[in-house]
């Protein structure tokens, strides 16, 4: 990790490395790391973009080996997809770019979000024993990567919210303080004033208040933010 530029590169690193360690001779798989975050499911990692492209047509059905090893982290091996019943659309739509068998194994996280390693051959029960236990240790080393990638987005998400927060503070409070000069009252009651607006036009109090600060000529405020 420590010879990546970010842990996004690590991560396609890993996933290029896990296809090409468990690719054969006349066999190449295909590897992708899907996340399951807020209910939304996307892949992080691909070794290459038509394994990018095999995850999201399972996102098209909403259900697939992928993403029920990762919601239910169990190992999901289908040998043959054409003959497999249990995701039919699914399974019709990747037989038309030759995928023939599937393996998914579900990545340990903490926390409310899932993960899984997802596998694609073009051989029918391409994926033995062996290939199994080592496609789980695989999952089991990108556990740190991804657990670190999403501690990280947390953390951006987390500051970037704030920031927005407090711009649209200091808005509220400038337009506040220009109530209070135009009408030569309290600040409770200013804010009243600006909140009453912004029920009976139904607009946002951000925008209202944006509004009364342009009215005076002023830009954009700018907030100081050092997350």
């Amino acid at each position: 990790m420590l010879d990546s530029e970010d842990v996004g590169q690590f991560l396609n690193e890993f996933a290029r490395f896990a296809a090409k360690s468990l690719s054969g001779s006349e066999s190449e798989i295909l590897c992708g790391v899907t996340l399951l975050r807020r209910k939304s499911a996307a892949t992080v990692a691909s070794s290459s973009e038509h394994a990018k492209n095999m995850d999201e047509i399972q996102y098209q059905f909403g259900d697939g080996p992928c993403l029920r090893a990762a919601r239910e982290k169990e190992t999901i091996y289908v040998a043959d997809i054409k003959s497999d019943d249990r995701w039919h659309d699914y399974a019709d739509a990747v037989l038309q770019h030759g995928i023939r068998s599937v393996l998914a194994v579900p990545i340990p996280l903490d926390g409310e979000a899932n993960a899984g390693l997802n596998l694609y051959s073009h051989v029918v029960d391409n994926f033995d024993e062996e290939a199994i236990k080592a496609a789980e240790t695989f999952a089991g080393q990108a556990s740190k990567g991804l657990s670190l990638s999403i501690r990280l987005t947390q953390q951006a998400e987390t500051a970037a919210h704030l920031k927005a927060a407090m711009e649209s503070r200091t808005t509220i409070d400038l337009a506040v303080g220009i109530i209070m000069g135009q009408n030569r009252c309290s600040q409770d009651r200013a804010f009243e004033i600006l909140r009453s607006a912004s029920s009976s036009r139904n607009v946002k109090l951000r925008d209202i208040a944006a509004g009364i600060v342009a009215s005076t000529g002023q830009s954009d405020p700018a907030t100081h933010f050092d997350p």
